[in-house]
């Protein structure tokens, strides 16, 4: 059996034409003419002595053979688009791409950037700001920086850094903040508590840990993000919950009180980083960052 391979562009134009499921768009992907796709796609047919694509309507569809094709064409292209973005990456001037949630660097990172660089000066940090999934795989991220739970993927290397630990927050400039400070926790039963759209189950969690349950809980302003919650619990409007490394700083400069401390999750806080070799400098910013945790 011949183990050759068919000519790369006939295999590129059917690989664009099946993922996006039109001739028109892979030409005008490719920067070519619909013609020249076609005849691409009919030469791969050949070649392979099958069909690929029959005619559906006014359109074309895969045949079976063609989704076979696909799916393998498009996981060897997706490997070879990635490989080569990481290795421009990786070049002598290219800088280390960390994705971490806005909130995370906002709060916690921004503030220790300026001692990162001095520190770590050969790292050339681009940071990479997101409040939605965050997908460490995706191209053009080196590493992820984010809050969540083991057990982890078996295609990355994670590095875990610190535990996660959440708490009820609120600021002195609350207008019960004096009787809140000098209350047990289930004072916050009767409160409209704070929250994030993103993270519905922090405040039952919390409460169930406490021994409260979670039904007795009473949610008031809801936020979209993190940041912007805690934005308002310093603003006095109200008790909000977060995780402990988000607020460490206001707690110790005092904009934010947390009388009744943070209870773990069980999750982590962890450098997520794409499963290959020959780039420690993703080994020296965890180990910069565990250091930064106390971990």
């Amino acid at each position: 059996m011949s183990r050759e391979l068919p000519p790369l562009n006939a295999l590129r134009a059917f690989e664009a034409a099946a993922r996006l499921q039109s001739v028109s768009q892979a030409a005008e992907e490719l920067s070519v003419t619909h013609g020249a796709v076609s005849r691409q796609i009919r030469a791969l047919e050949e070649q392979l002595g099958m069909a690929l694509f029959v005619k559906d309507g006014r359109g074309v569809k895969l045949t079976d053979a063609g989704v076979r094709l696909r799916d393998a064409a498009f996981d060897a292209f997706e490997r070879l688009r990635s490989t080569c973005a990481d290795l421009r990456r990786q070049g002598e001037d290219a800088p280390f791409v960390l994705a971490c949630p806005g909130s995370l660097l906002a709060r916690w990172f921004i503030p220790r950037l300026d001692r990162l660089n001095r520190e770590l000066p050969e790292l050339r940090l681009q940071l990479s700001a997101s409040e939605g999934e965050l997908d460490p795989r995706r191209p053009g991220v080196d590493a992820t920086l984010c809050f969540a739970s083991p057990p982890w993927p078996a295609d990355l290397q994670v590095y875990e850094l610190a535990a996660e630990r959440i708490g009820p927050v609120f600021s002195p400039r609350h207008a019960r903040a004096a009787e809140l400070a000098r209350a047990p926790a289930s004072v916050l039963l009767g409160e409209a508590l704070l929250h994030t759209v993103s993270r519905p189950q922090a405040w039952p969690q919390w409460a169930t840990r406490q021994g409260l349950g979670a039904a007795p809980l009473q949610l008031g302003q809801g936020f979209e993000h993190l940041y912007y919650l805690l934005e308002a619990a310093m603003a006095g409007l109200g008790v909000a919950i977060a995780p402990q490394q988000l607020v460490a700083d206001d707690l110790t400069a005092g904009r934010l009180l947390a009388p009744w401390g943070f209870t773990a999750t069980g999750g982590r806080l962890a450098l997520w980083v794409p499963g290959r070799r020959g780039d420690r400098r993703a080994e020296r910013l965890a180990q910069w960052l565990g250091r930064e945790l106390g971990g």
